[in-house]
């Protein structure tokens, strides 16, 4: 189940903000807007890739994934990790010994502004990014753990990405060598 945050500003970028005046001289209608590839994708894409992706790393269950902003993601790091500032990306997995461990496999929380951050600096779409974002969080709610798994996590996910068609995942993004500059 994907869930929109109401506080989250689905394409900061849209044209309905900043709107250009009309002249006599142009269209009496405007133009249809094009898709912005860092606008956010519909509830609907993003659900069916969850299926997918699911089923990819083998979790049968619910999955919550909530869509949202900076300010959401760094309050709840701070409360559970005791980190406080915003991350891309949260994973709050359900205790299999809980009576609704069989049905909920546990929640993911994904930051839309930090997403749309990380998307226009490796040339992705939003869509692609918060996809790659899924992945990532379903891989730790299936108990893998990149900071202690010597690479067990980083191999399923390279694996993963190129079953779902995705490219270059955070676990190599952050092993790449930086550029100088």
């Amino acid at each position: 189940m994907i869930l929109l945050d109401p506080d989250l500003d689905p394409d900061p970028a849209s044209p309905s903000k900043a709107m250009k005046p009309v002249s006599a001289h142009t269209r009496s209608s405007p133009a249809p807007a094009k898709s912005s590839p860092l606008r956010t994708p519909s509830v609907r894409t993003l659900a069916r890739f969850l299926t997918q992706a699911q089923a990819a790393v083998k979790l049968r269950g619910q999955v919550t994934v909530l869509l949202t902003t900076d300010a959401r993601l760094r309050s709840l790091n701070r409360r559970f990790r005791g980190k406080n500032k915003a991350t891309d990306v949260l994973s709050f997995p359900t205790d299999p010994a809980s009576p609704v461990g069989a049905r909920i496999v546990g929640d993911l929380a994904i930051s839309v502004p930090t997403a749309r951050r990380q998307a226009a600096a490796q040339g992705n779409s939003l869509s692609t990014e918060i996809r790659i974002l899924i992945l990532h969080g379903l891989l730790h709610l299936a108990g893998y753990d990149h900071e202690a798994d010597s690479g067990r996590m980083a191999r399923r996910e390279r694996l993963l990405r190129a079953r779902l068609r995705l490219p270059l995942g955070l676990i190599e993004r952050a092993a790449a060598p930086k550029a100088r500059t």
